[in-house]
């Protein structure tokens, strides 16, 4: 797999094997232990667990890892992000409660789920606009990204986003702490729902190894829109929590993260030819971005 800057494309090299004998290239034998436990129940906890150990700096691997797996992994990713924003919503209200500004309460929020992640998220970003921004050519655009430093346009994109994010999440939290955690759980469950529609079919693979090429085309339309209904009623029912009126805001929210990101990956399909690790972590963080600008909008 891609070394790259460690990022999502770099670290995961045990989850998504590409070599003889695993579950992918073997084909999923029948006599094999990974084979006996196959069944949608089996797959789904295989799955959340592909999910966690791949978007979370959780050292959690799956018993099997094959496409079939990697499919309810890309399906289950929205609720192993609502898990994250659970975790920085509490550090996010901790920080209030102590008398912390908003700003610097979000700052905290923010960097919690950079720290859980391990930065994964935020490096494909960075590496993905390196990549477009320079103007190259498919292959020399991925080789770019592959590189161990960050160039301009990589720095300035991260740097706008992560100013972003805080202070849009330092906004909400000021106008009501309860609105600023059910805005940051419905911004992290949106991020990773932009990373499930990217995995759906006739959107490929940029490279034929890699984390793109395990989980491209893996999630059928109806799983994504599956998840995109759990997900808009996962940020109804978090938007309860504050109030009524902020329901269904936090639902619109949750839905213009992806709607966001959808250009961004024409974008980079066109330019690159298809998915990797990095294009998924710039998906999540574009849409959870403009998922939290929506809901600073709405109080």
């Amino acid at each position: 797999m891609s070394t790259g800057r460690g990022g999502i494309d770099g670290g995961n090299e045990a989850l998504c094997p590409g070599t003889e004998g695993s579950a992918m290239a073997s084909g999923g034998d029948s006599g094999s232990p990974g084979a006996a436990r196959s069944g949608p129940l089996h797959d789904g906890l295989d799955g959340l667990r592909m999910a966690a150990g791949t978007l979370t700096a959780v050292p959690v691997a799956a018993p099997r890892v094959d496409r079939t797996v990697a499919g309810w992994a890309m399906v289950l990713a929205p609720l192993v992000g609502a898990v994250l924003g659970a975790a920085a919503a509490a550090v996010l209200v901790a920080a209030a409660l102590l008398g912390l500004p908003g700003f610097l309460a979000a700052a905290l929020a923010v960097g919690t789920l950079a720290l859980l992640t391990r930065g994964l998220h935020l490096d494909g970003l960075a590496d993905l606009a390196d990549g477009l921004g320079s103007g190259k050519p498919a292959a020399q655009a991925l080789e770019i990204m592959r590189r161990s430093d960050i160039g301009p346009f990589g720095v300035i994109t991260l740097v706008l986003t992560l100013v972003i994010q805080t202070a849009a999440l330092g906004a909400v939290a000021d106008a009501s702490l309860a609105a600023g955690a059910a805005a940051l759980v419905t911004a992290t469950a949106s991020g990773r729902l932009a990373i499930t529609w990217a995995c759906t079919p006739r959107v490929p693979s940029a490279r034929p190894e890699g984390l793109g090429a395990f989980v491209a085309g893996t999630v059928p339309h109806w799983g994504a829109a599956v998840a995109t209904a759990a997900v808009l009623l996962f940020a109804a029912a978090a938007g309860l929590a504050h109030g009524g009126w902020f329901a269904p805001a936090c639902a619109a929210a949750a839905a213009a993260g992806p709607a966001a990101a959808a250009p961004l990956l024409a974008r980079a399909v066109h330019r690159t030819g298809g998915i990797t690790g990095d294009t998924l972590g710039a998906l999540s963080e574009t849409a959870a971005t403009t998922a939290l600008v929506v809901a600073v909008a709405a109080v």
